[in-house]
């Protein structure tokens, strides 16, 4: 006995898997959902269209389905092969990829490590409520495990870190984990650390946009020089009291650039220099054994040179004049 739905194309109803929406419509292009979406209608039905009558259909250019269907391809829930393309489970791809043996964590134990921990179930239910309206995929369970477990992150902070990817309208797992590994890479574990992190961040912005000033720079930074000024800043410790002597000594230069100042900033902290007077101070002492040098060079221009004096003076008058 062979039983049928009677049911009719055009006023049937496609379903849109959850774990479509929460897994990759947010992350996918436009063009590309459409084109998705129409694919999947049609699949109902397993009827057969050609690329030109799909661009057709969907009002994209046939460059642009392509690439669509290139992209989930890429994703894994499509498939394409010559003869046609094949729309993946999404149910079955999510079981296999979450009970996969070995190789991650089940939602129920991941969320049952949570509970282990009052605060840390408090955190997973504000970050569920605040971030994803309470119907947060099962596959994030996972990842704030891994989060926990690889990074040792307090439970504060794993919230700050949504809440940090979520403002800058970022929040998918590659953007989540760059973070994590950023913030992990500064010794970041307690809010403690974060706030810290913070302060020097921004402390490091107001310094970016006062050193352009001063430079008479009005375009944007490139990410060369933003990271010399973050060096200098963030992991020499040094102020712009103590910046804006190097940045002074680019006036008398034609082409000064990051680098110029990068030498010399660096050459401070090799030597220990911390403030602004003791910079003064090193530099005063340059000038005063240039002097005596100059002085001296007209009467002894055969004589025997200190190969360490020599050495002093090629590396000091790069900067110290």
């Amino acid at each position: 006995m062979k039983i049928e739905n009677n049911s009719s194309l055009l006023l049937g109803d496609t379903a849109v898997s959850d774990i479509f929406i929460n897994e990759y419509l947010l992350e996918a292009e436009g063009d590309f959902v459409k084109v998705y979406l129409y694919c999947l209608f049609l699949s109902k039905h397993s009827k057969e269209i050609s690329m030109l009558d799909l661009s057709k259909k969907t009002g994209l250019q046939i460059d642009r389905v392509k690439a669509a269907i290139e992209y989930f391809n890429r994703v894994g829930i499509m498939v394409s092969s010559p003869k046609g393309i094949l729309l993946c489970d999404l149910k079955e791809k999510e079981i296999n990829r979450l009970y996969h043996p070995k190789l991650s964590t089940s939602p129920e134990d991941a969320v049952d490590k949570l509970n282990r921990n009052k605060r840390r179930s408090e955190v997973i239910t504000a970050i569920n409520n605040r971030f994803f309206q309470g119907i947060m995929s099962p596959a994030w369970f996972n990842d704030i495990a891994t989060i926990f477990d690889k990074f040792g992150f307090e439970d504060d902070v794993v919230y700050s870190l949504f809440n940090y990817c979520y403002d800058k309208h970022a929040l998918h797992r590659n953007y989540l984990f760059t973070v994590a590994e950023a913030w992990f890479n500064e010794k970041i574990k307690t809010t403690c650390d974060l706030d810290l992190y913070y302060q020097k961040y921004e402390k490091c912005n107001v310094l970016k946009k006062t050193i352009c000033k001063k430079l008479g720079i009005s375009r944007k930074l490139t990410e060369y020089e933003e990271a010399y000024i973050n060096k200098w800043s963030m992991e020499f410790g040094y102020d712009l009291d103590v910046i804006e002597i190097a940045l002074k000594k680019t006036t008398a230069k034609t082409n000064p650039n990051f680098e110029y100042i990068h030498k010399m900033i660096s050459s401070w902290q090799e030597k220990g220099l911390r403030t602004k007077d003791e910079v003064i101070s090193y530099l005063d002492s340059v000038k005063e054994k240039n002097k005596f040098i100059r002085e001296n060079k007209s009467g002894q221009s055969n004589a025997y040179v200190n190969p360490e004096q020599k050495e002093f003076n090629d590396l000091e008058r790069f900067y110290a004049n």
